[in-house]
């Protein structure tokens, strides 16, 4: 390939082959990666090439880059029935793999193996009677097409219907593949996938491309669809207004109803003279003016304000029994609909079979006493209304409450707290980046233009100055290496690691967004954008850890997805009953008091009121209602629940606690010089810290800084390094040309490498240092320009200070039967020095280990069934919390390894760790007390509806009062859910903060 025109040749003749879906050609690069749909494919593919008169060989077959996560926000969901209905909807769909609704934030993740499964399931979600709308679909894993990026324009000025053909056009030239096309000026969206190869092909030149397809220009801009929780918050405000608009018809409409239907005929004596006249028949046979009256108030409220349960319920009935369900013809009798198909079908009932009544009183000749019939449910149907949509509103509050309160805490508390990783983060990243707009960077014709960071694509060049942070991810570029080789790269990682030192970079080496370059300027290649930095994935973990739910809302959704068939076959079952009693003559006739409709009408009341007071909402509110109020607490007393309900209930049964040592139990941030020896005859205590201050003042190490400050108290000597080298973990070293020395200053295994000889009483001392829990530096000096051996001329002990709360927490942690272990990178004798302090057992702890081998400690402790939760603060604790059961990050740790965690403490102090554990068992308490409740209000409620208090006096539970009882179900959960704010720290955490 030499132009373009062949690029777009061999994208035609490969996109002709049938099995071909997508394919990406590189000029520069003389690469194409093409998506097929089996290996079959490939030797066609190759076929193609050849025919039109190129060469090409395969250099991989890799599987697809799915499977692929899909967010998306659902409108329509009340309980815990609808996200049953959702669940299983999804789940019947062909290619998805996994499920998570969630009803409370109206977000479902769904987990598919193509792209093209999306539209299956919102077709899906339709079907099951709700709306749905795609926030994001992302590939689980990396792999070749994952260079490939998808952007969205909007294109403004477009006038008539030839200026989408103008810029179908231009993009067309281009060669990229066109994932929406714009085709109505009426809707300017557009949206593409191409392989960046900047400077030919890159956004800012698709963005020029398609502006200069017009004159005057279009106006391109970069089009963000919205964040889920906007989404979330619209969908929100969206349904209250409507609920609230047909509550409020429901409200004026219940005003009359209850006067006249409950208050004039049970409440007012018969002989008031307004009662009287509103119980006269009127225009037809022996139905009253009330009941006529009461026909006009409730079919309104039947058909506008109820509609939002009748159109639920219809749909559901539709995906149920439409064609082609894939549902078991036994389970579509067994297990279906929700709290919508309750309301709906008890008002229904209650409504026809007034309109029945209402038909029968009409054809009747009017009474003798001159009063009609007022033996209708039409006053049972307003008020039934009004109180299940006041409920659903309520509900509809609650979640605005979580949503709006709970969440805007979250967000002032993280913010006056600086330690919030997340926000701490994205604030650290520049909107803007300077991107050089030549290939050679170093050439004096080089030009810097400032663009905002949605405009970088990979492979660009951008500078990044002294003290900020990279725009993207990216590799430093030898350019200025070539410049000057003395330069020394260093980027300050402490966001990411944890580690409060400069990290040296080198050509090739990669650099992070969020990290702060701390050196010269310098020049970096862009590797990752659109979503794909380390930045956007860690918020993207985070995210994602809120649709995580309790193992016990499991238990909800089982009962609920029963719940309606159940009711449903038990109000059948009581109209039966009731019917075939009064039918027998095994109840008085003085029971029959309705006039029209005998005994079928009469035991129809106890299957409405049966069918209105049994309510799944309750047992759906249960666990997610206390998990959100606990979820604010935690924010309160500075913890992030990071890993939702399932956290929270894991936390609650954790039966070993495992921390890391350096920054966790220790302070970690300020460390001191506890002990010196030194030990040169040949040059004077002055000159030997001298030495060891000037090679650790280039270091930003905590120990390094620790002995350059004991060093200047002490009166060292003002001396000057050359050539100065620090390799990361282990030391620095330098020359002294005035001294005529070399020097090595750092851990003792790196002395050692350079010659250097321990004597046996200087060994003795390192391990008496080791064993009081401190960390050792050992300086060694060599003569003659370092021609001549080493030396060990000084050794410096250096105290990391043990968290003062560290062992009263362990402490508390032991009386709760808790068992606490430590595990360290560090050297066993300094390990189990520091757990002795903190009061951990000298055989739980686990020193001398690797980042990927704590996660097989951790597994290790796992065996038998025991639940593990592991503590850390930085980059290598994040598999040890990945792998544990409860991965809790300190605020003072890094942000990968608060991307692996389930809990976030916000500050460092571990009585956080004791609130969050009693916190924990509180709510998982009051989940399953939720549970109980709600259980025990149905099932004592339901037998109430469908008489078993009948023979004690005739007295039986009418729709109206049932309708009531119900809200009470959902109303008593969430004020016991809301009594958890009353909770207080255990003693000693609250007595330590006054």
């Amino acid at each position: 390939m030499t132009c373009a025109s062949c690029s777009n040749t061999v994208t035609d003749v490969v996109s002709a082959v049938p099995g071909v879906e997508k394919v990406f050609v590189s000029l520069i690069e003389g690469h194409a990666s093409v998506v097929i749909q089996s290996e079959k494919t490939a030797s066609h593919v190759l076929e193609a090439i050849s025919d039109a008169g190129f060469e090409a060989q395969i250099l991989s077959v890799t599987a697809p880059n799915g499977p692929f996560d899909l967010s998306l926000s659902v409108e329509g969901m009340t309980c815990a029935s609808c996200s049953n209905t959702i669940t299983s909807a999804i789940s019947a769909v062909p290619g998805v793999e996994d499920v998570s609704v969630s009803f409370i934030d109206g977000h479902a993740s769904v987990r598919i193996t193509v792209r093209d499964v999306v539209q299956r399931v919102l077709e899906a979600v339709s079907d099951a009677g709700y709306e749905a709308q795609v926030v994001s679909v992302t590939a689980v894993r990396e792999s070749l097409m994952d260079v490939a990026r998808n952007v969205t324009f909007r294109v403004d000025g477009l006038y008539c219907r030839h200026c989408p053909k103008k810029i179908m056009d231009a993009v067309a030239a281009t060669g990229v593949d066109v994932v929406t096309p714009l085709t109505d000026f009426t809707n300017p969206i557009l949206a593409v996938r191409y392989l960046p190869d900047p400077p030919r092909l890159s956004i800012r030149s698709l963005m020029t491309a398609i502006a200069k397809a017009n004159d005057p220009p279009f106006s391109v801009t970069m089009h963000k669809p919205p964040s889920i929780e906007e989404l979330a918050r619209q969908r929100l405000m969206r349904e209250t207004r409507t609920l609230l608009l047909r509550l409020s018809v429901a409200v004026v409409a219940a005003v009359p109803a209850f006067v006249l239907g409950t208050v004039y005929m049970s409440l007012v004596s018969q002989s008031n003279s307004t009662r009287k006249y509103i119980v006269e028949p009127m225009w037809a046979g022996n139905v009253s003016r009330v009941q006529w009256a009461l026909f006009f108030i409730a079919t309104p409220v039947m058909f506008f304000s109820a509609w939002t349960f009748h159109r639920r319920s219809l749909r559901e009935i539709y995906a149920l029994w439409r064609p082609g369900s894939v549902t078991p013809l036994w389970r579509r009798f067994v297990r279906f609909g929700s709290m919508s198909m309750l309301v709906s079908a008890g008002v229904s009932v209650a409504y026809f079979s007034s309109i029945a009544l209402l038909a029968l009183g009409a054809v009747q000749a009017p009474s003798a006493t001159g009063e009609g019939d007022t033996s209708t449910y039409f006053d049972s149907v307003v008020l039934l209304t009004m109180f299940l949509l006041a409920g659903e509103f309520r509900e509809e509050m609650f979640c605005a409450f979580a949503d709006i309160v709970i969440g805007r805490f979250l967000e002032s508390y993280s913010k006056s707290r600086t330690a919030d990783a997340v926000n701490a983060l994205v604030s650290l990243r520049p909107q803007h980046a300077l991107i050089a707009t030549q290939r050679e960077i170093t050439s004096p014709g080089t030009r810097l233009r400032e663009v905002s960071v949605d405009m970088l694509d990979i492979g660009d060049i951008v500078r990044v100055p002294h003290g900020s942070s990279p725009p993207a991810d990216g590799i430093v570029s030898s350019d200025d290496w070539k410049a000057d080789k003395a330069i020394e790269i260093l980027f300050d990682e402490s966001s990411l690691t944890g580690e409060a030192r400069a990290v040296v970079k080198q050509p090739g080496d990669e650099v992070f967004a969020g990290t702060v370059n701390v050196g010269p300027v310098v020049s970096v290649r862009i590797k990752a954008v659109g979503g794909q930095t380390m930045l956007d994935k860690i918020v993207q973990v985070v995210r994602e850890g809120q649709a995580r739910r309790a193992p016990l809302e499991r238990y909800a959704d089982v009962i609920t997805a029963y719940f309606v068939p159940v009711v449903t076959l038990l109000a059948i079952i009581t109209w039966v009953i009731w019917f075939a009693l009064g039918e027998s003559g095994a109840l008085p006739k003085d029971s029959l008091d309705i006039p029209v409709g005998g005994w079928p009408v009469w035991s129809l009341e106890f299957a409405i009121a049966l069918f209105v007071i049994a309510c799944p909402c309750g047992i759906g509110l249960a666990a997610p209602t206390a998990l959100l109020v606990g979820s604010g607490l935690a924010a309160k007393f500075g913890i992030l629940a990071r890993g939702g309900g399932e956290a929270f209930q894991e936390m609650a049964k954790t039966q070993i606690i495992v921390f890391d040592k350096t920054g966790t139990l220790t302070e970690g941030g300020a460390p001191r010089v506890s002990d010196t020896e030194i030990s040169s005859k040949s040059y004077d205590k002055a000159t030997v810290l001298g030495v060891a201050a000037a090679l650790e003042g280039t270091s930003v190490h905590p120990l390094a800084k620790a002995i350059r400050n004991m060093c200047d108290k002490e009166g060292a000597n003002d001396v000057a390094a050359t050539a100065v080298r620090e390799v990361s973990g282990r030391g620095v070293s330098g020359h002294f040309d005035a001294l005529g020395l070399s020097a090595v200053i750092g851990s003792e295994a790196w002395v050692l490498e350079h010659g250097a000889v321990a004597n046996t009483e200087l060994e003795a001392l390192i391990m008496k240092w080791k064993s009081e829990a401190k960390s050792v530096v050992v300086l060694a000096l060599s003569s003659g320009g370092g021609e001549g051996p080493f030396v060990i001329v000084a050794t410096f002990a250096v105290t990391d200070v043990l968290r003062p709360e560290a062992r009263e927490t362990i402490e508390w942690l032991h009386n709760q039967n808790i068992e606490a272990w430590m595990i360290s990178g560090d050297n066993t004798e300094t390990a189990t020095a520091v757990a002795r302090m903190a009061g951990i057992r000298p055989e739980h702890v686990i020193g001398d280990v690797l980042p990927t081998e704590k996660a097989d400690k951790i597994r290790a402790l796992q065996e038998g069934g025991r639940i593990v939760a592991m503590v850390g603060d930085g980059i290598n604790d994040a598999p040890a919390l990945a792998m544990a059961d409860v991965g809790i990050a300190v605020g003072s740790g890094s942000d990968v390894a608060i991307s692996s965690a389930s809990f976030i403490l916000l500050t460092s102090d571990l009585r956080r760790l004791v609130t969050l554990r009693d916190l924990s068992q509180k709510t998982i308490s009051r989940v399953i007390f939720n549970f109980g409740w709600a259980l025990v209000y149905n099932v004592a409620a339901i037998p109430i509806a469908a008489g078993v208090i009948y023979p004690a006096g005739h007295a039986r539970l009418n729709p109206v009062w049932a309708s009531l009882a119900m809200a009470l179900s959902s109303v008593s959960v969430i004020c016991s859910s809301l009594m958890l704010k009353l909770y207080r720290e255990p003693k000693f955490v609250s007595a330590s903060r006054t």
